[in-house]
């Protein structure tokens, strides 16, 4: 399928590893020009030269890409990331909010600088990154905006309450937005990572490991007796799905949240 991403510009954020340079791997193979970004000038950088390196190496043709630093749990990060990408590519036509996420911890215990953390780097960063383009989008008429949460939106993980919280609420300005942009031809959808192997799972899989005095292969045994499909989501996967939220054939998919778990969330809804 031609996702019709050619020429579009995107802006993905945390895209120096794991899901978000996934997702950045997936749109520039899809022709999209992508500006990818960390806090690390150079990690993303790195990430930069990998993506460019696999699209050659499998014959296709490199779009035009930057590597930017940027912290975007500061004050002024998510605009600068914006405004520079815009600069070195065109107006943004596609943006995914990514982060790294939260230190994990039980709701209770945690601290007053944890939960601003949380708030700042989680729901803030990506609320200001979505006001940093919504406009352009629509008064251009096009445009795709797609946060990165987590399942945890819909079925809470013990020792993930931070994460749980601020990502709930992203969820909720997601479909504040999607409702208010709509008619403009911008769609806003949330993408609900499962448990993927990234470095950021097998971290969070060590600290219980740790905590509960048992081996990481028994953590990891556990988790994916749970899943439906049998094992951990690959980071291509997940990018496939959000590549395809951004794409003219979504574009009659606005404000929902698709969990890509391999079948971890039972809920109906």
């Amino acid at each position: 399928m031609n996702l019709g991403l050619e020429g579009k510009v995107a802006a993905v954020a945390a895209s120096s590893s794991g899901l978000g340079k996934a997702v950045a791997l997936a749109l520039a193979r899809e022709g999209a020009s992508v500006a990818l970004c960390s806090r690390s000038e150079e990690r993303v950088g790195a990430a930069l030269e990998d993506i460019r390196a696999r699209i050659s190496a499998d014959g296709g043709e490199v779009p035009p890409l930057v590597a930017l630093p940027a912290d975007l749990g500061s004050e002024t990060g998510p605009d600068e990331f914006v405004s520079a990408a815009a600069d070195a590519l065109g107006p943004v036509d596609i943006l995914v909010a990514n982060n790294g996420g939260p230190p994990p911890g039980d709701a209770a215990g945690l601290g007053d600088e944890a939960w601003r953390l949380g708030f700042e780097t989680t729901f803030r960063a990506s609320q200001k990154l979505a006001d940093a383009v919504v406009g352009g989008m629509r008064a251009r008429g096009w445009g795709r905006i797609v946060f990165i949460t987590s399942t945890s939106v819909k079925q809470p993980i013990a020792g993930l309450t931070i994460s749980t919280a601020m990502r709930s609420a992203v969820v909720g300005f997601s479909k504040a937005l999607s409702d208010e942009a709509a008619a403009d031809g911008v769609t806003v959808n949330t993408a609900a990572p499962g448990s993927t192997a990234t470095a950021r799972l097998e971290a969070i899989f060590a600290k219980r490991a740790e905590a509960g005095g048992v081996s990481l292969e028994e953590i990891k045994a556990e988790a994916e007796a749970i899943i439906p499909a049998g094992r951990f989501g690959r980071p291509e996967e997940f990018a496939a799905a959000v590549a395809f939220l951004c794409s003219e054939a979504a574009s009659y998919i606005t404000g929902i949240v698709l969990p890509v778990d391999g079948g971890l969330v039972r809920s109906l809804t």
